[in-house]
């Protein structure tokens, strides 16, 4: 399923594209997408089922904003350098184990959403991700089979970042991962059954129409299942958690002098493989 939540910030409504493409309103079946839907299986089963009846009112999609897929998400957990090819570009030594970092999850937009470029930024860049969000509570998961299946389902996520916060101003990396709007994401959760195999998954980013990345999960250093097994455990991992798994080479970062890093004005337009395109304008903070 194809599940997404729509209107005004704040006001979203769940809702879900149908076999035929058609936006259908779920409002009277689920109170909302987070994860105490996506831990309840009886009411998964229920909007399959109103899903494939076609009986689920249509929605008016002109003009209608798209939220962020999942309500109230707990926590954004995400890998950093964790494709060959971007370590290569970044001239970092591939990771021996997965790199963990955070986003505040107010850092969540909506996929069309507007992206602000930080008062004093001069290097804000881009990174279309492959999300994960979970359905199933991890903790101390065996093996990357049963971590797989806690997943319930895959996002778009843009994972914004600003490289001089992030690497030259000192400490962690948040300063430069957790700026305003830095994490649009959507347009649908793609439910797992969807997408039968999460490492063969196209991924492109464009900038003013310029295509940036074009890679494929194929190249992931840690699988997606081996991430959520590794991150379990550290971590518990619960029903609306969203992990991003990192971005394929491309990034403004990667770049030869002068590095094109985005500014106010700049259009950025990303998709992966039958998870939907995202297209957002910048503008300053």
């Amino acid at each position: 399923m194809k599940l997404l939540r729509v209107g005004p910030a704040g006001a979203e409504r769940p809702a879900l594209v149908d076999a035929e493409g058609t936006l259908r309103d779920l409002s009277a079946l689920v109170a909302d997408i987070d994860g105490a839907l996506l831990a309840d299986d009886t009411a998964l089963d229920r909007v399959r089922a109103a899903a494939a009846s076609g009986e689920l009112p249509v929605l008016d999609a002109a003009g209608l904003r798209i939220g962020p897929p999942v309500a109230r998400i707990g926590k954004v957990v995400c890998i950093g350098l964790n494709y060959h090819d971007h370590a290569a570009e970044t001239g970092a030594t591939p990771p021996s184990e997965p790199v963990i970092f955070f986003k505040a999850a107010d850092t969540v937009v909506g996929p069309h959403d507007t992206v602000l470029v930080p008062r004093g930024s001069t290097k804000t860049d881009w990174e279309v991700e492959l999300a994960v969000v979970i359905g199933r509570t991890a903790r101390y998961e065996e093996s990357a089979e049963a971590a797989l299946g806690c997943v319930a389902g895959y996002a778009v996520a843009h994972d914004v970042s600003e490289r001089e916060f992030q690497i030259e101003r000192g400490g962690t990396w948040d300063k430069g991962k957790n700026c305003e709007t830095f994490n649009p994401l959507g347009p649908w959760l793609v439910t797992a059954d969807e997408v039968p195999d999460p490492q063969a998954l196209g991924l492109k980013l464009w900038v003013n129409g310029e295509i940036k990345q074009d890679g494929t999960t194929a190249e992931q250093i840690f699988s997606v299942a081996e991430v959520v097994r590794y991150v379990s455990q550290f971590m518990t991992l619960y029903p609306g958690d969203v992990i991003n798994t990192g971005t394929p080479a491309g990034v403004a970062m990667g770049q030869p002098e002068p590095k094109p890093y985005l500014r106010a004005g700049d259009v950025v337009e990303l998709e992966i493989e039958g998870l939907g395109r995202q297209r957002q304008e910048l503008k300053p903070a």
